[in-house]
């Protein structure tokens, strides 16, 4: 399935860093963990400017809109929300 942001949005996939084992040797329950706050962009809406699908992308725990589409999670962010692109 495919998706295309409007205007200023772009589509997020969660990265898949996951914390399987603490230091300590605990494991974390998937309840428990926290979403990862970077991801890879998956789409870029008509008047998205210095981001492009592909780029991996640094954003706020609580920024944008989570949706899950075909068992995988993405978040719908604006572009003027995200903190920074790694290189």
């Amino acid at each position: 399935m495919k998706i295309k942001p409007l205007k200023d949005r772009v589509v997020v996939k969660y990265s898949d860093e996951a914390m399987e084992k603490t230091a300590g040797g605990l494991y974390v329950p998937d309840v428990a963990k926290e979403k990862p706050q970077k991801g890879t962009v998956e789409a870029v809406g008509s008047e998205v400017k210095e981001v492009k699908a592909g780029n991996t992308v640094l954003f706020d725990k609580y920024s944008g809109s989570k949706i899950k589409l075909d068992d995988s999670e993405f978040l719908i962010v604006k572009e003027e929300d995200l903190l920074g692109i790694i290189e």
